[in-house]
Protein backbone atom coordinates (compact mmCIF):
# COMPACT_ATOMS: atom_id res chain seq x y z
CA UNK A 1 0.00 0.00 0.00
CA UNK A 2 1.68 3.16 -1.23
CA UNK A 3 1.65 6.62 1.09
CA UNK A 4 -1.23 8.08 -0.77
CA UNK A 5 -3.72 5.34 0.22
CA UNK A 6 -2.61 6.15 3.93
CA UNK A 7 -3.37 9.16 3.67
CA UNK A 8 -7.06 8.94 1.87
CA UNK A 9 -8.15 6.46 4.69
CA UNK A 10 -6.83 8.71 7.14
CA UNK A 11 -8.77 11.11 5.99
CA UNK A 12 -12.13 8.92 5.76
CA UNK A 13 -11.69 7.73 9.21
CA UNK A 14 -11.72 11.19 10.37
CA UNK A 15 -14.87 12.05 8.42
CA UNK A 16 -16.44 8.90 9.55
CA UNK A 17 -15.28 9.88 13.28
CA UNK A 18 -17.00 13.40 12.93
CA UNK A 19 -20.25 12.11 11.43
CA UNK A 20 -20.62 9.36 14.34
CA UNK A 21 -19.79 11.89 17.18
CA UNK A 22 -22.60 14.29 16.09
CA UNK A 23 -24.70 12.03 15.12
CA UNK A 24 -24.63 10.42 18.68
CA UNK A 25 -24.88 13.94 20.37
CA UNK A 26 -27.98 14.46 22.39
CA UNK A 27 -31.88 14.77 21.58
CA UNK A 28 -31.63 18.35 22.34
CA UNK A 29 -28.71 19.05 19.76
CA UNK A 30 -30.65 16.97 16.90
CA UNK A 31 -34.03 19.27 18.04
CA UNK A 32 -31.85 22.37 17.97
CA UNK A 33 -30.69 21.85 14.67
CA UNK A 34 -34.15 20.50 13.12
CA UNK A 35 -35.88 23.60 14.50
CA UNK A 36 -33.07 26.19 13.19
CA UNK A 37 -33.17 24.36 9.58
CA UNK A 38 -36.86 24.99 9.83
CA UNK A 39 -37.10 28.80 11.14
CA UNK A 40 -34.04 29.90 8.28
CA UNK A 41 -36.22 28.06 5.42
CA UNK A 42 -39.37 29.96 6.46
CA UNK A 43 -37.99 33.13 6.49
CA UNK A 44 -36.60 32.57 3.22
CA UNK A 45 -39.50 31.75 1.72
CA UNK A 46 -40.89 35.20 2.84
CA UNK A 47 -37.86 36.65 1.27
CA UNK A 48 -39.93 35.87 -2.74
CA UNK A 49 -43.65 36.90 -1.44
CA UNK A 50 -45.75 39.79 -2.20
CA UNK A 51 -45.90 42.24 1.13
CA UNK A 52 -49.16 42.25 0.91
CA UNK A 53 -50.08 39.08 2.06
CA UNK A 54 -48.21 39.94 4.84
CA UNK A 55 -47.75 42.62 7.47
CA UNK A 56 -44.52 40.86 9.19
CA UNK A 57 -40.92 41.30 7.80
CA UNK A 58 -37.86 39.33 8.11
CA UNK A 59 -36.29 41.44 9.98
CA UNK A 60 -39.50 41.34 12.81
CA UNK A 61 -38.18 37.66 13.02
CA UNK A 62 -34.52 38.33 13.92
CA UNK A 63 -35.51 38.82 17.44
CA UNK A 64 -37.52 35.35 17.51
CA UNK A 65 -34.46 33.96 16.29
CA UNK A 66 -31.97 34.82 18.42
CA UNK A 67 -34.70 34.07 21.67
CA UNK A 68 -35.28 30.92 19.88
CA UNK A 69 -31.37 29.97 19.98
CA UNK A 70 -30.62 30.86 23.32
CA UNK A 71 -33.99 28.78 24.72
CA UNK A 72 -32.51 25.93 22.78
CA UNK A 73 -28.86 26.08 23.84
CA UNK A 74 -30.03 26.81 27.60
CA UNK A 75 -32.43 23.56 27.16
CA UNK A 76 -29.34 21.49 26.03
CA UNK A 77 -26.69 22.68 28.73
CA UNK A 78 -29.37 22.61 32.04
CA UNK A 79 -28.85 19.01 32.54
CA UNK A 80 -24.57 19.20 32.51
CA UNK A 81 -25.04 22.45 34.32
CA UNK A 82 -27.20 20.75 36.84
CA UNK A 83 -24.16 17.73 37.33
CA UNK A 84 -21.74 20.68 37.51
CA UNK A 85 -22.69 21.91 40.33
CA UNK A 86 -24.07 18.73 42.18
CA UNK A 87 -20.39 17.81 41.30
CA UNK A 88 -19.09 20.85 42.79
CA UNK A 89 -21.18 20.67 45.84
CA UNK A 90 -21.90 24.71 45.27
CA UNK A 91 -24.20 26.18 48.22
CA UNK A 92 -26.89 28.23 47.15
CA UNK A 93 -28.90 30.69 49.24
CA UNK A 94 -32.10 31.23 48.10
CA UNK A 95 -33.05 34.60 48.46
CA UNK A 96 -36.56 35.54 50.31
CA UNK A 97 -39.64 36.31 48.64
CA UNK A 98 -39.33 39.98 49.95
CA UNK A 99 -36.00 40.57 47.92
CA UNK A 100 -37.41 38.70 45.19
CA UNK A 101 -40.81 41.18 44.90
CA UNK A 102 -38.77 44.35 46.25
CA UNK A 103 -40.44 46.47 43.04
CA UNK A 104 -43.60 45.05 43.18
CA UNK A 105 -46.52 48.50 43.80
CA UNK A 106 -48.25 47.75 46.68
CA UNK A 107 -51.49 49.24 47.37
CA UNK A 108 -50.30 52.09 48.93
CA UNK A 109 -48.02 52.82 46.32
CA UNK A 110 -45.15 52.23 47.99
CA UNK A 111 -42.55 50.20 47.16
CA UNK A 112 -40.99 47.93 49.50
CA UNK A 113 -37.12 47.22 49.08
CA UNK A 114 -35.58 44.39 50.69
CA UNK A 115 -32.14 43.92 52.47
CA UNK A 116 -30.33 39.86 52.32
CA UNK A 117 -27.21 39.61 54.37
CA UNK A 118 -24.99 37.14 53.22
CA UNK A 119 -21.51 36.29 54.72
CA UNK A 120 -19.76 37.91 57.24
CA UNK A 121 -17.78 41.41 57.43
CA UNK A 122 -16.03 40.26 60.93
CA UNK A 123 -16.13 37.80 63.54
CA UNK A 124 -17.98 38.67 66.68
CA UNK A 125 -14.99 37.24 68.55
CA UNK A 126 -11.33 35.45 68.01
CA UNK A 127 -10.13 33.78 70.36
CA UNK A 128 -5.99 33.83 71.23
CA UNK A 129 -5.71 32.52 74.60
CA UNK A 130 -7.29 32.24 78.05
CA UNK A 131 -5.43 32.16 81.39
CA UNK A 132 -5.77 32.22 85.10
CA UNK A 133 -5.57 35.68 86.86
CA UNK A 134 -6.13 34.18 90.58
CA UNK A 135 -8.20 31.72 92.60
CA UNK A 136 -11.20 33.27 90.94
CA UNK A 137 -10.52 35.45 88.22
CA UNK A 138 -9.35 34.58 84.38
CA UNK A 139 -8.09 36.47 81.92
CA UNK A 140 -9.06 35.94 77.86
CA UNK A 141 -6.93 37.60 75.25
CA UNK A 142 -8.94 37.93 71.42
CA UNK A 143 -9.92 40.12 69.01
CA UNK A 144 -13.50 41.39 68.14
CA UNK A 145 -14.95 43.52 65.09
CA UNK A 146 -13.95 47.09 65.92
CA UNK A 147 -17.00 48.67 64.03
CA UNK A 148 -19.01 46.12 66.64
CA UNK A 149 -17.53 48.37 69.07
CA UNK A 150 -17.69 51.92 68.05
CA UNK A 151 -21.57 51.37 66.90
CA UNK A 152 -22.43 48.77 69.61
CA UNK A 153 -22.67 47.44 72.70
CA UNK A 154 -21.24 43.84 72.86
CA UNK A 155 -21.22 42.38 76.19
CA UNK A 156 -19.79 38.90 77.77
CA UNK A 157 -20.58 36.94 80.51
CA UNK A 158 -18.21 33.98 81.81
CA UNK A 159 -19.10 30.50 83.31
CA UNK A 160 -17.34 28.31 85.15
CA UNK A 161 -18.57 24.98 84.38
CA UNK A 162 -17.24 21.92 86.69
CA UNK A 163 -16.64 18.46 85.89
CA UNK A 164 -17.66 17.21 89.02
CA UNK A 165 -21.68 17.20 89.04
CA UNK A 166 -22.30 17.92 92.09
CA UNK A 167 -20.73 21.20 91.79
CA UNK A 168 -22.84 23.69 90.75
CA UNK A 169 -21.68 26.55 87.36
CA UNK A 170 -21.40 29.92 88.36
CA UNK A 171 -21.20 33.07 85.92
CA UNK A 172 -20.14 36.52 86.34
CA UNK A 173 -20.04 39.76 83.80
CA UNK A 174 -16.95 39.98 81.74
CA UNK A 175 -15.30 43.15 82.02
CA UNK A 176 -13.66 44.24 78.87
CA UNK A 177 -11.03 46.30 78.13
CA UNK A 178 -9.69 47.54 74.87
CA UNK A 179 -5.84 48.42 74.91
CA UNK A 180 -5.37 49.20 71.46
CA UNK A 181 -8.00 51.50 71.13
CA UNK A 182 -7.72 54.04 68.83
CA UNK A 183 -5.41 51.62 66.79
CA UNK A 184 -7.32 49.09 66.03
CA UNK A 185 -8.14 48.25 61.84
CA UNK A 186 -10.96 45.63 60.88
CA UNK A 187 -10.03 44.15 63.97
CA UNK A 188 -9.74 45.74 67.73
CA UNK A 189 -7.95 43.70 70.89
CA UNK A 190 -10.21 42.74 73.90
CA UNK A 191 -9.16 41.47 77.08
CA UNK A 192 -11.99 40.44 79.13
CA UNK A 193 -11.59 39.84 82.78
CA UNK A 194 -13.28 37.03 84.29
CA UNK A 195 -13.56 37.91 87.68
CA UNK A 196 -16.13 35.56 90.30
CA UNK A 197 -17.74 36.25 93.01
CA UNK A 198 -16.27 32.70 95.17
CA UNK A 199 -12.73 31.12 94.45
CA UNK A 200 -12.88 28.49 91.26
CA UNK A 201 -10.84 26.12 93.22
CA UNK A 202 -11.38 22.79 94.59
CA UNK A 203 -11.52 19.76 92.21
CA UNK A 204 -9.77 21.88 89.59
CA UNK A 205 -11.38 20.03 86.31
CA UNK A 206 -13.13 22.11 84.66
CA UNK A 207 -13.82 24.86 81.79
CA UNK A 208 -14.60 28.21 81.10
CA UNK A 209 -16.80 29.47 79.05
CA UNK A 210 -17.35 32.58 77.76
CA UNK A 211 -20.72 34.17 75.89
CA UNK A 212 -20.12 37.58 73.56
CA UNK A 213 -23.24 38.90 72.75
CA UNK A 214 -23.44 41.59 69.93
CA UNK A 215 -26.26 43.57 71.45
CA UNK A 216 -27.45 45.06 68.50
CA UNK A 217 -23.67 46.04 66.93
CA UNK A 218 -23.75 46.10 63.15
CA UNK A 219 -27.58 44.98 63.02
CA UNK A 220 -29.85 46.82 64.86
CA UNK A 221 -32.96 43.74 64.69
CA UNK A 222 -30.27 41.10 65.24
CA UNK A 223 -28.64 40.26 68.74
CA UNK A 224 -26.48 37.32 68.21
CA UNK A 225 -24.99 35.16 70.79
CA UNK A 226 -21.58 32.83 70.23
CA UNK A 227 -20.98 30.61 73.82
CA UNK A 228 -17.44 28.62 73.17
CA UNK A 229 -14.87 27.14 75.62
CA UNK A 230 -12.36 29.70 76.35
CA UNK A 231 -10.04 27.51 78.83
CA UNK A 232 -10.00 24.03 80.28
CA UNK A 233 -8.29 23.23 82.95
CA UNK A 234 -7.16 20.18 84.86
CA UNK A 235 -6.37 19.23 88.56
CA UNK A 236 -2.37 19.34 87.51
CA UNK A 237 -2.65 22.33 85.50
CA UNK A 238 -4.43 23.92 88.55
CA UNK A 239 -1.83 22.86 90.94
CA UNK A 240 0.76 24.55 88.95
CA UNK A 241 -0.82 27.58 89.05
CA UNK A 242 -1.07 27.46 91.89
CA UNK A 243 2.44 26.99 93.10
CA UNK A 244 2.94 30.07 90.75
CA UNK A 245 0.73 31.97 92.19
CA UNK A 246 1.99 31.63 95.83
CA UNK A 247 5.55 32.02 95.08
CA UNK A 248 7.01 34.69 96.15
CA UNK A 249 10.16 34.49 93.91
CA UNK A 250 9.28 33.83 90.39
CA UNK A 251 11.20 32.45 87.84
CA UNK A 252 12.57 35.07 85.99
CA UNK A 253 13.97 38.41 87.39
CA UNK A 254 13.13 40.32 84.33
CA UNK A 255 11.03 39.03 81.14
CA UNK A 256 11.01 40.22 77.68
CA UNK A 257 7.60 40.66 75.74
CA UNK A 258 8.19 41.98 72.31
CA UNK A 259 5.78 43.07 69.65
CA UNK A 260 4.94 41.40 66.30
CA UNK A 261 8.40 40.87 63.92
CA UNK A 262 7.90 40.38 60.35
CA UNK A 263 9.24 41.93 56.79
CA UNK A 264 13.12 40.76 55.78
CA UNK A 265 14.90 41.39 59.64
CA UNK A 266 18.63 42.16 59.40
CA UNK A 267 20.13 38.85 61.38
CA UNK A 268 23.19 40.84 62.49
CA UNK A 269 20.84 43.57 64.12
CA UNK A 270 19.18 41.01 65.95
CA UNK A 271 22.51 38.94 66.95
CA UNK A 272 23.74 42.66 68.27
CA UNK A 273 20.19 43.37 70.53
CA UNK A 274 19.92 39.88 71.80
CA UNK A 275 23.41 39.39 72.92
CA UNK A 276 23.41 43.07 74.87
CA UNK A 277 20.23 42.12 76.38
CA UNK A 278 21.51 38.97 77.68
CA UNK A 279 24.29 40.34 78.73
CA UNK A 280 22.45 43.23 80.75
CA UNK A 281 19.58 41.40 82.26
CA UNK A 282 21.58 39.09 83.49
CA UNK A 283 20.76 35.17 84.16
CA UNK A 284 17.45 35.29 85.01
CA UNK A 285 16.07 36.92 82.43
CA UNK A 286 14.12 35.64 79.67
CA UNK A 287 13.04 37.09 76.08
CA UNK A 288 9.47 35.89 74.02
CA UNK A 289 10.11 36.43 70.62
CA UNK A 290 6.77 36.59 68.15
CA UNK A 291 7.80 35.22 64.95
CA UNK A 292 4.71 37.54 62.35
CA UNK A 293 6.29 36.63 59.05
CA UNK A 294 9.83 38.02 60.36
CA UNK A 295 11.62 35.23 61.45
CA UNK A 296 13.34 33.57 58.24
CA UNK A 297 15.79 30.82 58.24
CA UNK A 298 19.07 33.91 58.46
CA UNK A 299 17.31 35.40 61.58
CA UNK A 300 16.29 31.90 63.27
CA UNK A 301 20.36 30.98 63.29
CA UNK A 302 21.17 33.80 65.10
CA UNK A 303 18.32 32.64 67.49
CA UNK A 304 18.77 29.44 67.97
CA UNK A 305 21.97 29.39 70.09
CA UNK A 306 20.18 31.94 72.47
CA UNK A 307 16.88 29.36 72.24
CA UNK A 308 19.60 26.33 73.17
CA UNK A 309 20.50 28.48 76.17
CA UNK A 310 17.15 28.53 77.57
CA UNK A 311 16.93 32.65 77.28
CA UNK A 312 14.76 32.93 74.18
CA UNK A 313 11.26 31.15 73.27
CA UNK A 314 9.87 31.82 70.25
CA UNK A 315 6.40 31.97 68.75
CA UNK A 316 5.09 31.54 65.34
CA UNK A 317 2.16 33.87 65.60
CA UNK A 318 1.67 34.12 61.48
CA UNK A 319 -1.61 32.64 61.67
CA UNK A 320 -2.99 36.27 62.98
CA UNK A 321 -2.17 37.54 59.69
CA UNK A 322 -6.09 36.03 58.30
CA UNK A 323 -7.00 38.91 60.80
CA UNK A 324 -6.33 42.76 59.80
CA UNK A 325 -5.34 44.16 63.41
CA UNK A 326 -3.01 47.39 63.93
CA UNK A 327 0.78 46.66 63.21
CA UNK A 328 0.45 42.67 62.78
CA UNK A 329 -2.32 42.62 65.88
CA UNK A 330 0.84 43.35 68.40
CA UNK A 331 -1.44 44.64 70.82
CA UNK A 332 -2.64 41.36 71.09
CA UNK A 333 0.45 39.36 71.34
CA UNK A 334 1.92 41.53 74.34
CA UNK A 335 -1.51 40.94 76.09
CA UNK A 336 -0.89 36.99 75.35
CA UNK A 337 2.79 37.36 77.12
CA UNK A 338 1.47 39.42 79.90
CA UNK A 339 -0.86 37.17 80.93
CA UNK A 340 1.00 33.68 79.99
CA UNK A 341 4.26 34.96 82.54
CA UNK A 342 2.41 37.26 84.88
CA UNK A 343 3.46 35.10 87.97
CA UNK A 344 6.58 33.99 86.23
CA UNK A 345 8.27 37.36 86.24
CA UNK A 346 9.57 40.10 88.83
CA UNK A 347 9.30 43.17 85.84
CA UNK A 348 8.24 42.49 82.42
CA UNK A 349 9.29 45.04 79.82
CA UNK A 350 7.78 46.17 76.77
CA UNK A 351 10.13 47.51 73.50
CA UNK A 352 11.26 46.57 70.33
CA UNK A 353 14.41 45.14 68.69
CA UNK A 354 15.69 48.53 67.32
CA UNK A 355 15.76 49.47 70.94
CA UNK A 356 18.58 48.65 73.27
CA UNK A 357 17.81 49.47 77.36
CA UNK A 358 20.26 51.34 78.82
CA UNK A 359 21.69 52.66 82.42
CA UNK A 360 24.45 54.98 83.77
CA UNK A 361 27.54 53.82 85.14
CA UNK A 362 27.76 53.21 88.50
CA UNK A 363 24.22 51.52 88.11
CA UNK A 364 22.66 48.59 87.27
CA UNK A 365 19.44 47.42 85.93
CA UNK A 366 18.95 45.77 89.69
CA UNK A 367 19.84 48.91 91.16
CA UNK A 368 17.72 51.48 89.02
CA UNK A 369 14.06 48.47 89.27
CA UNK A 370 14.94 48.29 93.17
CA UNK A 371 14.28 52.40 93.30
CA UNK A 372 11.07 51.82 91.52
CA UNK A 373 9.73 49.02 93.68
CA UNK A 374 7.15 50.87 94.76
CA UNK A 375 5.61 51.37 91.48
CA UNK A 376 3.74 48.96 89.65
CA UNK A 377 4.91 50.48 85.90
CA UNK A 378 7.38 53.15 85.16
CA UNK A 379 7.84 54.32 81.46
CA UNK A 380 11.18 54.84 79.79
CA UNK A 381 13.05 57.91 77.79
CA UNK A 382 13.96 57.69 74.66
CA UNK A 383 17.27 58.78 72.78
CA UNK A 384 16.62 58.64 68.96
CA UNK A 385 19.79 57.80 67.21
CA UNK A 386 20.89 58.60 63.50
CA UNK A 387 20.29 55.59 61.33
CA UNK A 388 22.84 56.56 58.49
CA UNK A 389 25.58 58.93 60.44
CA UNK A 390 29.09 57.79 61.71
CA UNK A 391 32.21 58.67 62.88
CA UNK A 392 34.77 59.58 60.05
CA UNK A 393 37.36 57.38 61.69
CA UNK A 394 35.02 54.97 60.98
CA UNK A 395 35.10 55.51 57.22
CA UNK A 396 37.07 52.02 55.95
CA UNK A 397 36.58 49.72 58.84
CA UNK A 398 32.55 50.48 59.81
CA UNK A 399 31.11 47.05 58.10
CA UNK A 400 33.45 45.43 61.12
CA UNK A 401 31.65 47.10 63.73
CA UNK A 402 28.27 46.75 65.21
CA UNK A 403 25.17 48.80 64.40
CA UNK A 404 24.89 50.49 67.89
CA UNK A 405 29.03 50.72 67.80
CA UNK A 406 28.95 52.87 64.76
CA UNK A 407 25.87 55.15 65.30
CA UNK A 408 26.87 57.48 67.40
CA UNK A 409 24.52 60.77 66.63
CA UNK A 410 22.04 61.77 68.80
CA UNK A 411 18.57 63.42 67.77
CA UNK A 412 18.49 66.47 70.38
CA UNK A 413 15.52 68.54 68.57
CA UNK A 414 13.80 69.95 71.60
CA UNK A 415 10.34 70.39 71.74
CA UNK A 416 9.36 67.00 70.71
CA UNK A 417 6.82 64.71 71.87
CA UNK A 418 8.86 61.54 71.90
CA UNK A 419 7.43 58.22 72.39
CA UNK A 420 8.46 55.82 75.85
CA UNK A 421 8.32 52.48 76.48
CA UNK A 422 7.64 50.69 79.91
CA UNK A 423 8.49 48.19 82.09
CA UNK A 424 5.70 46.82 85.09
CA UNK A 425 5.47 44.21 88.16
CA UNK A 426 2.82 42.27 85.80
CA UNK A 427 1.03 40.84 88.84
CA UNK A 428 -0.79 44.36 89.47
CA UNK A 429 -1.45 44.75 85.10
CA UNK A 430 -4.75 44.08 83.81
CA UNK A 431 -3.96 44.23 80.15
CA UNK A 432 -0.97 45.46 77.82
CA UNK A 433 -0.23 48.48 75.63
CA UNK A 434 2.69 49.49 73.20
CA UNK A 435 3.82 52.45 75.21
CA UNK A 436 2.12 51.97 78.16
CA UNK A 437 -0.77 50.11 80.27
CA UNK A 438 -3.93 51.98 81.25
CA UNK A 439 -5.03 48.65 83.50
CA UNK A 440 -3.18 48.38 86.26
CA UNK A 441 -3.24 48.81 89.90
CA UNK A 442 -0.81 50.63 91.86
CA UNK A 443 1.17 53.80 90.73
CA UNK A 444 2.81 55.12 87.87
CA UNK A 445 5.68 57.27 86.96
CA UNK A 446 7.26 58.62 84.16
CA UNK A 447 10.00 60.76 86.00
CA UNK A 448 13.10 58.56 85.20
CA UNK A 449 15.05 60.91 83.02
CA UNK A 450 18.83 60.28 83.49
CA UNK A 451 17.88 56.59 85.54
CA UNK A 452 16.89 54.56 82.68
CA UNK A 453 16.76 55.11 79.21
CA UNK A 454 16.33 53.33 75.52
CA UNK A 455 18.59 54.07 72.72
CA UNK A 456 16.27 53.84 69.81
CA UNK A 457 18.22 53.26 65.93
CA UNK A 458 14.80 53.78 63.87
CA UNK A 459 14.77 51.61 60.49
CA UNK A 460 18.20 50.32 60.92
CA UNK A 461 16.32 46.61 62.44
CA UNK A 462 14.65 45.76 58.34
CA UNK A 463 17.50 47.61 56.51
CA UNK A 464 20.35 44.70 55.59
CA UNK A 465 22.27 47.72 53.60
CA UNK A 466 25.29 49.07 55.54
CA UNK A 467 23.82 51.65 57.77
CA UNK A 468 26.86 54.01 57.72
CA UNK A 469 25.42 56.39 54.71
CA UNK A 470 27.51 59.90 56.06
CA UNK A 471 30.32 60.11 58.16
CA UNK A 472 30.96 62.90 60.01
CA UNK A 473 34.37 64.28 61.82
CA UNK A 474 32.36 66.52 64.25
CA UNK A 475 30.53 65.71 67.78
CA UNK A 476 27.93 68.24 66.42
CA UNK A 477 26.07 68.50 63.11
CA UNK A 478 22.78 69.20 61.81
CA UNK A 479 21.24 67.35 59.30
CA UNK A 480 17.87 68.20 57.76
CA UNK A 481 16.91 70.91 59.76
CA UNK A 482 17.93 68.33 62.78
CA UNK A 483 20.91 68.91 65.33
CA UNK A 484 22.53 65.68 66.62
CA UNK A 485 25.56 65.38 69.11
CA UNK A 486 27.44 62.58 69.25
CA UNK A 487 26.85 59.86 72.11
CA UNK A 488 29.50 57.25 72.53
CA UNK A 489 28.24 55.93 75.75
CA UNK A 490 27.00 52.74 74.10
CA UNK A 491 29.91 52.52 71.44
CA UNK A 492 31.99 52.22 74.78
CA UNK A 493 30.53 48.82 76.07
CA UNK A 494 30.45 47.15 72.50
CA UNK A 495 33.46 45.51 73.67
CA UNK A 496 32.65 43.74 76.45
CA UNK A 497 29.10 42.59 74.49
CA UNK A 498 31.71 41.20 71.95
CA UNK A 499 33.42 39.12 74.39
CA UNK A 500 30.11 37.95 76.61
CA UNK A 501 28.48 36.73 73.11
CA UNK A 502 32.10 34.75 72.28
CA UNK A 503 32.10 33.69 75.99
CA UNK A 504 28.41 32.37 76.07
CA UNK A 505 28.10 31.10 72.87
CA UNK A 506 31.38 30.71 71.10
CA UNK A 507 32.06 32.05 67.50
CA UNK A 508 29.06 30.15 65.78
CA UNK A 509 27.48 33.40 64.85
CA UNK A 510 30.64 35.35 63.59
CA UNK A 511 29.90 34.85 59.82
CA UNK A 512 26.54 36.57 60.47
CA UNK A 513 25.55 39.09 57.40
CA UNK A 514 23.56 42.58 57.68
Amino acid sequence: MGKGEKVDNSKEKERKMFVGVVWNCAAELKLLVTALLLLFSVITVLQFLPSRYFSISSSDLRPCTTTTTHLLINSTTLNQTTISLNETKTNQTLLPDSLNQQNVLPANGIIKRGFFPLGSAAYNFVLMSAYRGGLNSFAINGLASKPLHVFGKPTYECKWVPRDASRQPISTIGLKMLPDWGFGRVYTVVVINCTFPTSVVGGGDGELYLSASTNGGGDADSNATDTFVALTETQKEFVDFESKFTNKTPKYDYLYCGSSLYGNLSPQRVREWLAYHVRFFGEKSHFMIHDAGGIHEEVLEVLKPWMDKGYVTLQDIRDQERFDGYYHNQFLVVNDCLHRYKFMAKWMFFFDVDEFIFVPKKSTIKSVLDSLSEFTQFTIEQMPMSNRLCLSEDLRKSYRKWGFEKLVYKDVKRGIRRDRKYAVQPRNVFSAGVHMSENTVGKTTHKTEGKIMYYHYHGTIADRREPCRQHVNSTTISLDGIPYVADTRMRDVAGLIKRFELKMIGPILQRTRQ
